[in-house]
């Protein structure tokens, strides 16, 4: 049987992580596919997954009362969605929905937390990671902040 280890391996979140951290994270790993408009995730439904985008388009959109949805970010190829599956009470902050047809990887969240508490060099490997992108979705939300209101 085929896993997802060489897919894994090779996407870019992933990249360098140590073989048995790999095998371990393949473990919570599976495919998955959303058809144009379906929704991935839901604010403040359980976060019960992280998805590593391996083609298409997801926009990660908040509701503004009286406006309805409005997009912050496009992720695509290569980014990964979703860090609320780390930080109790482990729910959505946002709605992200498939703009194109999307083929993902889909991380069971508490299989890998498990994993994660069993093995601290791994579950210090992934936050780091997460970190980045954390990092980089606060930078991109500042800098649309920036286009909205200008420099003071």
């Amino acid at each position: 049987m085929e896993t997802l280890e060489p897919i894994l391996s090779q996407h870019p979140f992933f990249s360098g992580l140590r073989k048995d951290h790999l095998e371990l994270v393949v473990g919570c790993a599976s495919n998955v596919r959303f058809d144009p408009d379906t929704m991935l995730v839901r604010e403040n439904d359980e976060a019960s997954q992280f998805y590593v985008i391996r083609s298409g388009r997801v926009a990660v959109e908040v509701t503004i009362p009286g406006r309805g949805p409005c997009t912050i970010q496009t992720l695509s190829d290569g980014d990964v969605l979703g860090w609320s599956w780390l930080i109790s009470p482990y729910k959505w902050h946002f709605d992200a929905r498939a703009v194109d047809l999307t083929r993902a990887i889909a991380m069971d969240a508490k299989c890998l937390r498990t994993k994660c508490e069993n093995d601290h060099s791994l579950g210090y490997e992934l936050l780091k990671r997460f970190a980045g992108v954390m990092n980089e979705r606060i930078e991109s939300m500042r800098m649309q902040l920036l286009d909205v209101y200008g420099e003071a």
